[in-house]
């Protein structure tokens, strides 16, 4: 059902992405422009704002420059396809945003002294790296591991909502959003290690 869900949400939103990509095409934009961009966005809104206590302008910007982790695959798709060099661009930069988003997160929780809430956010990139590595791995040793119910995106979605409640007065939404996004992140890792596993074990008794 969670699987259904994504890809008809995801569906929705490459209705609303492809034509801006190929506007940004015509101009001239390329795709790893676009990369470089969102994530100096999400920096600005993790660092600028949301470190800093200012969580509804922090989450809305974060929100929004996450989006293009779409934008930028759609106007590699319709280009002809990503570059190796792009794909390792786009994977990086990644990383450096999603540390971003929980470094800062976890730095304003420690100065209301909401320790319960940093766990949870430390809890959320280790698990979150691990997400990405996992997959990483798998596809370097010729199998697939693009599967679970936490991918990027939805991880995100899911603390930059958190983010915008507390803002607006919901005291308890972003660290409930943190625990709940953990967990659903360590349910994800264990989802793609066995699907690995299987992948292995079948080719191990062909």
């Amino acid at each position: 059902m969670a699987k259904i869900f994504q890809e008809t949400a995801r569906a929705g939103m490459t209705r609303v992405v492809e034509p801006v990509a190929r506007g940004l095409l015509r101009a001239g934009v390329s795709p790893n422009a676009v990369t470089v961009t969102g994530t100096v966005g999400v920096l600005v809104g993790a660092l600028g704002f949301g470190a800093r206590g200012q969580l509804v302008a922090g989450a809305l910007i974060v929100t929004f420059f996450a989006l293009t982790d779409m934008l930028d695959g759609t106007m590699a798709r319709m280009s002809g396809g990503s570059t190796r060099f792009g794909a390792f661009l786009d994977s990086s930069m990644d990383r450096v945003a999603d540390s971003a988003v929980f470094g800062a997160v976890a730095y304003w929780l420690a100065t209301e002294g909401n320790h319960s809430g940093v766990a949870a956010a430390l809890v959320c990139l280790a698990a979150g790296g691990l997400v990405s590595y996992v997959k990483a791995r798998a596809e370097g040793l010729g199998m697939s591991g693009n599967v679970g119910v936490a991918e990027r995106t939805e991880r995100l979605l899911i603390v930059g909502v958190g983010g915008l409640l507390t803002g607006l007065g919901v005291g308890p939404a972003l660290e409930i959003s943190l625990w709940l996004l953990a967990a659903v992140s360590i349910f994800t890792v264990g989802q793609r290690v066995a699907h690995v596993y299987r992948q292995a074990h079948l080719v191990g008794r062909e």
